[in-house]
C-alpha cells in the first residue's frame, strides 16, 4: 500500500488556501495532485461550462476527493459541484473515493463528533456512520503523512463496494448564513 500514489482532487473554500497548500505540501510526491490550479479556469466563463470542465479535465481523471472543511466551507457551491461530481460514476468520469479533513478552523476540530450541519451537506449525507462512503477526520497536527496516506488509500477501497448518495439538488448559488450555525433542509 504505501507505494501506490493515488489521483487526489482536493475541494476547497478559497478562505482556507492556506491549508490547501499544506496539504500539497504535506503530501509531496506521496499523491499526484489533480486539483484545479490558479489559473486554470477563466473566472469569465459561465456557470455550466466551469462545472464542465472541473468535472471533465480534473475530477475525470482523480481517484480519490479530499474535501477541507473549514468553517464556512458548507456554503460554497462550487464544493458543492465537486462533491457531487466525485460521487458519480459515469463513462467519462468514474466514481472517486472521498474523505473529509476538519481543518483546526472548523468548530468541532477535535472533538469526538462533528454536527453534519456545519460540513457541506452533499459530504454529510455520505459520512459519520460506521460503513459510509466517506470518512471525516481531523486535520493532522503535527502533519503526518502516513495517516493521511491511509485515509486516502482506505477512500480508495470504498469506492466501488459502497453506493454513495448524491440525490441533493446541486446548489445553484453559494448559500448564506452564519458559518456557525450551518444548514437546513
Amino acid at each position: 500500500m504505501a507505494t501506490t500514489r493515488h489521483k487526489v482532487f482536493v475541494s476547497f473554500h478559497e478562505k482556507d488556501r492556506k491549508y490547501r497548500k499544506l496539504f500539497a505540501e504535506g503530501m509531496g510526491a506521496d499523491v499526484v495532485d489533480k486539483s484545479v490550479g490558479d489559473g486554470d479556469i477563466d473566472p469569465d466563463l459561465k456557470v455550466d461550462t466551469t462545472r464542465g470542465k472541473i468535472s471533465d479535465e480534473f475530477i475525470a481523471d482523480a481517484t480519490v476527493t479530499v474535501v477541507l472543511v473549514g468553517r464556512c466551507t458548507w456554503q460554497r457551491k462550487h464544493v458543492d459541484w465537486e462533491i457531487g461530481s466525485s460521487l458519480r460514476d459515469t463513462r467519462r468520469n468514474s466514481r472517486c473515493g472521498m474523505i473529509g479533513i476538519l481543518l483546526p478552523t472548523h468548530a468541532d476540530f477535535g472533538k469526538p463528533k462533528f454536527r453534519e450541519s456545519l460540513v457541506p451537506p452533499r459530504l454529510a449525507d455520505n459520512a459519520g456512520w460506521d460503513g459510509s462512503f466517506a470518512k471525516i477526520y481531523d486535520w493532522p497536527d503535527p502533519w503526518n503523512t502516513g495517516t493521511v496516506r491511509r485515509w486516502i488509500h482506505a477512500a480508495f477501497g470504498r469506492r466501488d463496494t459502497i453506493v454513495p448518495d448524491n440525490s441533493r439538488r446541486q446548489f445553484g448559488h453559494n448559500r448564506s448564513g452564519s458559518c456557525g450555525k450551518g444548514w437546513t433542509d
